[in-house]
């Protein structure tokens, strides 16, 4: 038997590969004779870098970079086996668990980290970059990164603005002529299944801010403030990207990287592709997926649903095992023989994810001994 186990992370708590490892050990616990492939997959979000980096035998290089919340934090980019791309992602930069619940706010979050983060990256040499933008913590419309890579974003008197959330209120002059020319020579490939556009109430703002932090006025205030630095800033490049699907992704972060010559692509479909994954599921009896948190958004698009479908287009039994299975779920067994959660008994979500691996291993065992009754 032939078992492809292609998870996306449980958010938190373990990454897409010890999510895969772990299944793998429960499996083979049981089904000594079966073929098990390990395929960490990632959708531009936590664990993109270390999906990509697996996947080609590339490596990690350790960086310092300015989180968040602008403190120096420990972070990483990935060079993939090819030795001429590197990959970034936004959620071990600037992303959402890096802040503490009781700081959460998006008006005094920023992406100037990333910014850090590619300049050091041109400085090595490198002039292909993927950039994954899950999982951010921001929504300053990417004013951070652009300042880091030398945009000049001046208030009514005519000093620099911080380079946060708040501060795009204040902006009312703007020079990207100062941006690094290295950036020209380069290719930007961003790694996005969010489609949102930059402003409105499918935008940036409205659909994802308050669970960085933002109240309902706040909201309303960066949505507003996103349009007016838009405009100034589509005024000064001579052209316009807030309306281009994937603008308002990570807090807006898709909107700079487009100004900048950025392609925005399936972040699921970018893993697969470099995994190989589709040829893998094709020889496969069966696949599990699964994540942190399965809900009635998982079927729009979510990295399961791609895996599923792959699985459906060869013929392929397809399970579901996440950290957590929200009811109204429904529509997901068109692709999924069935759905399981690795949440045996009620318990508070801290305890959970302290005890996730021995969770998801006994969850594993259980689905692999009804597996074997199959064979």
């Amino acid at each position: 038997m032939r078992i492809v186990i292609a998870p996306d992370s449980y958010k938190g708590s373990l990454s897409a590969k010890e999510v895969g490892i772990t299944v793998m050990k429960a499996f083979s616990s049981v089904m000594s004779d079966a073929t098990i492939s390990v395929v960490p997959m990632a959708d531009g979000g936590e664990g993109t870098v270390d999906a990509l980096v697996y996947a080609t035998n590339g490596k990690i290089k350790p960086m310092k970079v300015l989180g968040p919340l602008l403190d120096p934090v420990d972070s990483y980019f990935g060079v993939l086996g090819d030795e001429q791309t590197a990959v970034v992602e936004v959620a071990n930069i600037a992303g959402l668990t890096m802040v503490p619940k009781e700081k959460r706010n998006p008006l005094q979050t920023s992406t100037y980290g990333l910014g850090q983060m590619m300049q050091m990256i041109l400085e090595q040499g490198y002039r292909r970059i993927i950039i994954g933008l899950g999982g951010s913590a921001t929504n300053d419309g990417g004013l951070g990164m652009l300042q880091a890579l030398g945009a000049r974003f001046y208030n009514q008197e005519g000093e620099p603005v911080r380079p946060i959330g708040a501060e795009l209120a204040e902006i009312k002059t703007v020079d990207f002529g100062s941006l690094d020319p290295r950036l020209k020579e380069c290719e930007l490939l961003v790694a996005c299944d969010v489609t949102n556009p930059l402003c409105g109430e499918k935008g940036a703002s409205y659909v994802f801010g308050m669970q960085k932090g933002a109240t309902p006025k706040q909201v309303e205030l960066l949505d507003q403030w996103l349009q007016q630095y838009a405009h100034l800033v589509e005024t000064n490049v001579g052209k316009s990207f807030q309306h281009h699907p994937g603008a308002g992704a990570a807090g807006g972060l898709g909107f700079a990287l487009l100004l900048l010559g950025a392609r925005i692509q399936s972040g699921a479909q970018m893993v697969a592709q470099a995994t190989g994954l589709e040829e893998k599921i094709r020889q496969a009896d069966w696949v599990i997926t699964g994540e942190g948190k399965t809900d009635f958004q998982t079927y729009y698009g979510k990295l399961p649903m791609y895996v599923a479908s792959l699985a459906k287009k060869h013929g392929v039994k397809a399970l579901l095992l996440s950290g957590s299975v929200d009811s109204g779920c429904d529509q997901l067994y068109e692709y999924f023989v069935s759905l399981h959660s690795i949440m045996r008994r009620p318990m508070p979500l801290e305890q959970a994810m302290d005890e996730v691996k021995e969770l998801l291993f006994d969850s594993a065992r259980n689905l692999a001994r009804l597996i074997a009754l199959t064979v």
